[in-house]
């Protein structure tokens, strides 16, 4: 691999973590909830194609790493959806006691 090929990934990798960063602290709570289920779709995206990725079987190599892409999507989905419920329970009424 060339030399500036890869200063060049590399930078575009610390942008894209800073422009995330400065996105995601100026959302405000209201737009919480909507943006994580929006997440939630495109990590199941990425369980489709870690799927495919690992029932392909190239090579171990590749079988292994969409086996680990499988679980750590699944965990990802699983999470986000847990963390929106509980979001949303906190805006449901509260029943009279």
């Amino acid at each position: 691999m060339d030399l500036e090929l890869l200063m060049a990934g590399i930078t575009i990798f610390v942008l894209a973590i800073f422009v995330g960063f400065e996105i995601i602290t100026k959302i405000p709570p209201t737009l919480h909830t909507p943006l994580m289920s929006g997440s939630n779709a495109i990590s199941g995206i990425t369980l489709v194609g870690a799927l495919l990725s690992a029932g392909a079987q190239q090579t171990p190599v590749t079988t292994t790493l969409g086996l680990l892409a499988v679980i750590f999507a699944t965990i990802n989905v699983v999470g986000g959806f847990l963390v929106t419920n509980r979001m949303l329970e906190m805006f449901k009424q509260k029943s009279p006691s």
